[in-house]
């Protein structure tokens, strides 16, 4: 709580990098109908009056992003940083030809693609499935990441959550910052905050949050409703 307090009080020099799905909004069986709510977004707009930056790190593209936030004041980082580096631009064409040809729907994205697996009947059955996806895209070179009832197909670049945050630190100079995830991949955006004057890492865990989020967590929220609590805190 101390942290928080060093974070709320000197918000110009201080950032908060935010996770969406899971984080601001919901998880709901169809990625497409994720909405932050009203509530959350009205909070976000306070706080990007108020501190030097908020930022939303996700995989989303940052331009799905933006309508599913509805906040045009926060800055976004999609696709878990490749929107960041360009060398991932090449990939983007290869990766989704070969989503053409995998026996699953799957969300296209600009540079990646993800094959959702929550609404299946038989999440085993499911997973099994995208296994073998899974040893395919890396036969051809691309990279995988399991997350929360999810595959993606990534390009062979080295980008994350991460390396999104330290890219902001280092534009800014920002030595405070508060990190709030709920999935494996989130642990990367903890990770960047290592060395800051100021660091509050934000576990919002479900029960599918690996438990590598809690116990890197400086402090640990149960739910997106909690977690807006927590912002208003700020």
């Amino acid at each position: 709580m101390d942290q928080l307090a060093s974070i709320a009080a000197e918000p110009d020099q201080a950032g908060l990098f935010l996770d969406i799905d899971g984080v601001l909004a919901p998880i709901v069986p169809r990625p497409e109908d994720a909405r932050v709510p009203d509530g959350t977004r009205a909070e976000l707009r306070r706080l990007a009056g108020r501190y030097r930056l908020v930022a939303c790190v996700t995989g989303r593209p940052s331009g799905v992003a933006r309508e599913i936030v509805g906040v045009p004041e926060l800055a976004y980082v999609g696709e878990h940083g490749l929107e960041l580096d360009s060398r991932a631009q090449e990939w983007g064409p290869r990766i989704h030809a070969f989503a053409d040809g995998a026996p699953w729907p799957d969300e296209r994205k600009p540079l990646s693609a993800a094959f959702h697996y929550r609404t299946a009947p038989d999440h085993d059955a499911a997973r099994a499935t995208l296994e073998t996806i899974a040893a395919a895209a890396l036969a051809e070179g691309f990279r995988t990441r399991w997350g929360r009832m999810v595959l993606e197909v990534l390009p062979p670049v080295d980008a994350s959550k991460g390396t999104a945050v330290r890219s902001l630190l280092e534009q800014t100079g920002l030595r405070r910052a508060l990190y709030a995830g709920d999935d494996r991949t989130d642990l990367d955006g903890f990770a960047a905050l290592d060395g800051l004057a100021v660091a509050v890492r934000v576990a919002v865990a479900a029960a599918e949050s690996p438990p590598e989020l809690r116990a890197r967590a400086d402090v640990i929220v149960s739910s997106p409703s909690a977690f807006l609590e927590l912002l208003r805190r700020l």
